[in-house]
């Protein structure tokens, strides 16, 4: 087991889309980009509470409030944290987290965002409930 997670301690990076989105994203609003993006799934309605660290692969966000948790290869969830989450929109912030028993990043938890280069914390927030997301077929598929 990673010393990290034995510790209770877990760092997530992530990168926002680009510098050119920061702003926006910044502010909690959701980029031109980041509306594109969830323009691609439909929410199920399916929540959780918790998701396992071992099959995170990836969580992005769309704004300070919104990040978009990409399970294994191709299973995707939508979280809403519970307040803003400052700075998760710059690229050169991550998430940072304690975890307490089972490696799971679980509903509540707080996370923090650090700079990269300073090591400072930009903010923090709640995670909130995991709401799973299918994607939407194609539009452009002939049926005849």
């Amino acid at each position: 087991m990673n010393k990290m997670i034995a510790a209770g301690f877990l760092t997530v990076a992530f990168a926002a889309a680009g510098a050119c989105e920061t702003t926006r994203v910044d502010r909690g609003e959701l980029s031109d980009e980041a509306k594109a993006r969830l323009a691609e799934f439909e929410k199920t309605g399916d929540r959780r509470n918790c998701l396992s660290l071992t099959q995170i692969d990836q969580i992005k966000p769309l704004s300070e409030r919104i990040f978009l948790v990409r399970v294994g290869l191709n299973d995707y969830y939508l979280n809403e944290t519970n307040g803003r989450c400052g700075g998760a929109g710059r690229i050169t912030s991550r998430l940072q987290y304690r975890i307490n028993g089972a490696p799971q990043l679980c509903r509540n938890e707080i996370v923090r965002v650090v700079d990269n280069t300073t090591g400072q914390t930009l903010g923090s927030c709640g995670i909130g409930d995991f709401e799973r997301l299918v994607e939407k077929p194609d539009e452009d598929v002939d049926e005849s």
